[in-house]
């Protein structure tokens, strides 16, 4: 499936409406759907969340739309990634698949939306604001303009669907002249669950109310300004009322879906040189693939056949096997046994070679290899790591690039993996089956 998107205010799927472009990215957008004040008649509405960045509220879907009539799957997974205001997007909304490629040229925004993405993850498993974004300026959209307290900031959001149905995420964060998240909502079939707001700006917290549905509508409590407070709330709701039950459960899920990702951006330059022992957990950079190898040989004969097969197709010469072989030092150094006792060392192989072995090793494996955070309190079955590949035809020559997306649309098949990569150029992706592409042309 292609989609396009003549601009980043254009959407990204028909499937997924989107919030109407602002003019600026501080104004606020006015609330829809029920809150939880809305869910008893004589709660009094609550005043607007703070007017900088106030979270977006489009139309969550109903009850006959598409998005709640079909069989969701046990995986929580994200479906969708909306960048309201974030960096060179504005109003923008796009869908994801199994395997799903951000292609354009230079500049067109792709790098932002993994950004985003990976952003919301660490929000997700309870990183704190100030190191999700250390630049958090740069996130501002260009030429947004400071409020009356000459605040600026950005606003992102996502949908993941799952056993509970889509439920939706939109957080406004705050960047000037502090940073700190303003504004929060966790919404899912038209009901609002969780809703934040900045009340006091000299105060680090923000007013929260949740969906309660017992004796009380809802119950208000401050929550930190610096983490997510959907992350917070298995720590916050006792449970004891259907209300409370679902608010958790609506939670749990996107946290779930959130969680379990793999940022990867192999360096040729990092993966030529031995490295010591270590843990066996990949990198983000790949520079320690060969510890990884050095592990994985021993631990798993079946995918590391697999890997041996797909280094073969995509790198030059003879392929027998990958591994790494020690030296003095306790040091390692990766290879390729070529056959009749012939090794290369990876410090011989092209930089398209090197990025090409290690980002399929990335798909061959899962979350106990690379340096993830997965849930563990939730059942391996349940999980699905997602990949994130800026970059994913970078140095690699045609053969490359399509064997690694014939191995990534086969990984992602079985529902154990998804990716999420950005292309300078996706036509040559559309011919092979179960390939989302968001074509972002400026």
């Amino acid at each position: 499936m292609t989609v396009s998107a003549q601009s980043p205010q254009s959407s990204g799927s028909s499937r997924f409406p989107r919030p109407p472009a602002s003019s600026r990215s501080a104004e606020s957008v006015p609330p829809q759907g029920r809150s939880p004040e809305a869910a008893s008649p004589r709660a009094r509405p609550a005043p607007e969340p703070s007017a900088v960045v106030a979270p977006p509220s489009s139309r969550t879907p109903g009850p006959t739309d598409p998005a709640r009539i079909e069989v969701h799957p046990d995986r929580p997974h994200l479906t969708e990634l909306r960048l309201s205001a974030f960096a060179t997007h504005r109003g923008a909304g796009f869908p994801l698949g199994s395997l799903t490629l951000f292609a354009g040229p230079s500049g067109c925004g792709k790098t932002s939306a993994l950004r985003a993405y990976e952003a919301l993850a660490r929000l997700g498993a309870g990183g704190e604001v100030g190191e999700v974004f250390p630049d958090p300026v740069a996130c501002v959209p260009e030429r947004a303009r400071p409020d009356a307290q000459r605040r600026r900031g950005f606003r992102i959001g996502c949908t993941a669907d799952g056993p509970e149905g889509p439920v939706r995420l939109d957080v406004a964060v705050q960047a000037e002249p502090e940073l700190r998240i303003v504004g929060e909502r966790l919404t899912s079939g038209g009901l609002v669950l969780l809703e934040t707001a900045l009340r006091d700006p000299s105060r680090r917290s923000v007013q929260a109310a949740w969906h309660t549905a017992g004796s009380s509508p809802v119950t208000r409590a401050p929550l930190p300004d610096d983490r997510l407070g959907t992350a917070l709330l298995p720590l916050r709701v006792a449970g004891k009322t259907d209300g409370q039950r679902q608010v958790l459960a609506a939670a749990e899920q996107m946290v779930v879906a959130l969680r379990s990702v793999f940022a990867c951006d192999p360096a040729p330059e990092r993966m030529r040189a031995a490295v010591p022992i270590g843990d066996g957990r990949l990198l983000r950079d790949c520079g320690n693939l060969a510890d990884v190898l050095w592990r994985t040989r021993s631990e798993c004969g079946r995918r590391h056949g697999q890997l041996v097969t797909a280094v073969r197709t995509g790198c030059a010469g003879p392929v027998v096997d990958v591994l790494a072989e020690p030296l003095s030092g306790g040091l390692l150094r990766a290879v390729l046994d070529r056959g009749d006792g012939l090794r290369t060392g990876f410090e011989r192989l092209g930089d398209g070679e090197l990025r090409y072995a290690a980002l399929a090793l990335v798909l061959l494996t899962g979350p106990g290899v690379l340096e993830v955070d997965p849930p563990g309190e939730v059942p391996a079955a349940m999980q699905t790591l997602t990949v994130l590949a800026d970059g994913l035809d970078r140095g690699v020559d045609v053969r490359q690039r399509a064997e690694l997306l014939r191995l990534a649309a086969r990984m992602c098949e079985r529902g154990h993996i998804r990716l999420v990569g950005a292309v300078s150029d996706a036509s040559w992706a559309t011919r092979i089956d179960g390939v989302t592409v968001v074509d972002l042309d400026p």
